[in-house]
């Protein structure tokens, strides 16, 4: 059986090592110390991206990962890239074969273009490499679910692309789905929260969302980020210059019927500037190349942009997405040769993979509003390897100027996301790199104690490890709701579980320690609810049964079901706090098959094995057990708790609800003698031990979140104090 820190390292790192241990001594020496370490890590976790900025040498990494792999491996590559990753493979004295179809397959290193995909058949590759991976964002969404669905058998994948941006969503998660790792819908329901502004990161699962990502991602912009020398990786300076165009803002106002310009209008009012501006900007870009005689690379919007500057361009080469696979390839190699001195191409055609160092000179004859399409043309000269100032020139039109600025914010914000980024997710990188035990990561533990009491900051499976056996009259306490990274980002915290299933056997270690803590034929209370299903979580809208798990649970851990109480709560007061469509008066008229009756709570009951050998006697009166033996209790005050106010983290998704003081009370005197110890593992803000406190028991609380933790001493002193007051009147 897995052990409870075995449980805790697996859920810390869910892609755990399953791949090859290729030594650092056994990769190739040409390769730089940290693309030595990236390609080992790599190998080793057999399912992975290198997530590396333009010139970090992703080339070699995937080559040298592709040479350790026993059998065949196909490597994916856009457009020319594939001669150029074959001309880059000398380097290492490794042999690659360009294939077209699987006829061509050698046993060892084979590369193709995105294109001819349905050649080949994935059953016969070990391993599978994206070179460019990005680019499954911009392929169309068949290619992109061939690949996916395809190599999902394939043991060993890897994915090489640029770091993506931060808050790129769709990108990360193609390729988490890519690798096997994750879906879409599941990476959504576990880290992300969806409110008015779009998804975003939960509060308390960023640091699980680049832990979990460091496991299969590893994110450089520079060497230094994952620790190691920045030698030899400098980016030279770069030079960005608009160069606008006059256009007669009359004639242009006239041409869309109105009076004088009131600037862009969406797509269609960019296109007919874009189209309009043609011959003026062709001519203004065309006097600066031909009054140099450098090479230049020039990427245009519109095919006939680049059809015009080529005619008026001495020594350009003209690539359109029309051309064959073949054709493509001679016009690159003449580019890169130097027979070609300027290249005329598109973004989408040539913006990605390709290695154009040899080129300091770029201009955009127009601009999109892409950035994405702006950021990749620009790596194609400005990147590590390049010896010269990188020039670029923007040819606009002045009516333009709010393209440019779009473009340009939206760089100022990406380059700011993408620092902070990397700063926070290079902690989990270098960990990976080292194999370090991040099982510990951000865990703390502490010990208080009081008259009567004793608050443990930790773990509440391994504090209760350090207990002794049947030491424990009674427990009372309201475990996680399956409510993941709502109010903790730590694995140890039962609600951060990526499935029922994970959260179950989470959970199975407390019932062995409870059974093992609480003396015989004694009683355990617990508190829960129903909770509600989502669409990205379980693929349904509906409800769970909690209640059901929690009894199987017990049951299976030795426990007796010893009964339940139900909870009256209001279901006006659940429409208001949780906006849940089945509680709404306007889904009577609107559909009412959505509509459910409230969620009410309830106290479990369960009875430890073996025989009570102190009885207990509750000191309630005959009419109080009338009213506490009902099955519903309905006169529990929904507002009967402690000040929660204190405790609540800017990060919390959710308000925090402590069990209420009357059930607390109820259960205690019921089921525990005056002086016994009652246990809460999950202490909270000390709900249950200010009540046993109250009632004249002893308490032991575990709580795992440091900020409740100080807040429930704070309680548990206050009502020692208020009751010691009360002695005196």
């Amino acid at each position: 059986m897995t052990t409870y820190a075995e449980f805790i390292t697996e859920k810390t790192t869910p892609l755990t090592d399953g791949g090859l241990d290729i030594g650092l001594s056994e990769i190739n020496s040409y390769l730089y110390p940290f693309q030595q370490h990236l390609t080992a890590w790599a190998l080793r976790k057999a399912r992975s991206a290198i997530f590396a900025d333009c010139g970090l040498g992703k080339t070699y990494m995937q080559l040298e990962w592709a040479r350790h792999i026993p059998g065949p491996v196909l490597i994916f590559a856009p457009l020319a890239v594939a001669q150029q990753t074959r001309y880059e493979a000398r380097g290492l004295d490794l042999h690659i074969k360009y294939v077209r179809d699987q006829e061509d397959v050698i046993p060892g290193v084979n590369i193709t273009n995105y294109e001819m995909l349905d050649n080949f058949d994935p059953t016969s590759f070990t391993g599978v490499v994206l070179d460019e991976s990005s680019i499954l964002k911009s392929v169309d969404g068949k290619t992109r679910n061939k690949l996916i669905e395809r190599f999902q058998d394939t043991p060993y994948r890897l994915c090489c692309t640029a770091t993506p941006a931060p808050n790129d969503i769709a990108e990360l998660a193609n390729h988490a789905e890519f690798l096997g790792i994750m879906t879409r819908a599941e990476m959504l329901a576990t880290y992300f929260v969806h409110d008015d502004d779009g998804w975003r990161l939960k509060g308390h699962g960023r640091d699980a969302f680049y832990r979990w990502l460091a496991s299969w991602g590893i994110m450089v912009q520079q060497p230094s980020d994952i620790g190691f020398e920045q030698s030899g990786f400098v980016l030279p300076p770069i030079n960005v210059e608009p160069v606008w165009v006059d256009v007669d803002s009359k004639q242009f106002a006239e041409s869309t019927g109105r009076l004088f310009v009131t600037g862009l209008s969406g797509i269609e009012g960019r296109l007919k500037v874009r189209k309009q501006t043609l011959m003026d900007r062709v001519e203004t870009l065309a006097k600066i190349i031909n009054d140099s005689d450098e090479q230049w690379l020039v990427w245009c919007g519109l095919n006939e942009e680049g059809r015009q500057l080529s005619k008026v361009v001495a020594d350009s080469v003209l690539l359109e997405g029309s051309h064959s696979l073949g054709d493509k390839i001679q016009r690159i190699g003449k580019f890169l040769d130097g027979s070609g001195r300027v290249l005329i191409t598109k973004a989408s055609v040539a913006g990605f993979g390709m290695n154009f160092q040899h080129c300091h000179n770029m201009a955009f004859l127009g601009l999109s509003d892409s950035y994405e399409q702006y950021y990749q043309a620009i790596r194609r000269c400005w990147r590590y390897g390049q010896k010269e100032q990188v020039n670029v020139k923007i040819i606009l039109s002045q009516i333009e100027r709010p393209i440019l600025d779009n473009v340009l914010g939206k760089e100022q914000v990406h380059d700011d996301t993408t620092q902070n980024v990397i700063a926070h997710a290079s902690e989990f990188a270098r960990a990976e790199l080292e194999r370090s035990d991040q099982s510990n990561y951000g865990y703390r533990t502490g010990e208080t104690h009081g008259d009567g009491w004793t608050m443990l900051l930790g773990d509440c499976i391994a504090r209760l490890k350090e207990q002794s056996a049947a030491s424990v009259d009674f427990s009372v306490f309201s475990p996680p709701f399956l409510s993941l990274f709502s109010y903790s980002d730590s694995p140890r915290d039962m609600g951060n579980s990526k499935s029922d299933a994970e959260f179950q056997e989470h959970f199975q270690y407390l019932v062995d320690e409870l059974g093992r803590v609480i003396k015989p034929g004694r009683l355990v209370a617990v508190h829960c609810a129903q909770v509600g299903s989502t669409l990205n979580h379980d693929g349904y809208i509906g409800i769970k049964d909690f209640r059901g798990m929690l009894v199987d649970m017990f049951m299976a851990g030795g426990f007796v079901y010893h009964g339940d109480i139900t909870v009256d709560k209001n279901p006006q007061a659940q429409a208001i706090r949780t906006h849940t469509k089945a509680l709404l008066f306007k889904q009577l008229q609107k559909d009412a098959s959505w509509l459910r009756p409230g969620l009410a709570d309830y106290i479990l009951i369960f009875r430890n094995q073996g025989e009570n050998e102190v009885p207990i006697h509750p000191d309630i009166s005959n009419e109080d057990w009338i009213t506490w033996a009902h099955p519903v209790w309905y006169d529990i005050r929904e507002s009967d708790t402690l000040n929660t106010r204190e405790a609540k983290s800017n990060a919390d998704e959710k308000h925090i609800a402590p069990l209420q003081l009357g059930v607390i009370e109820r259960c205690i005197r019921l089921w525990s003698n005056p002086g016994e110890k009652v246990l809460s593992p999950f202490a909270g803000i000390g709900s249950e031990g200010y009540e046993a406190l109250k009632q004249g028991r002893e308490f032991l609380g575990i709580e795992l979140k440091p900020e409740y933790y100080r807040v429930a001493i704070r309680n548990l002193k206050r009502v020692l104090r208020e009751q010691s007051q009360q002695r005196l009147i």
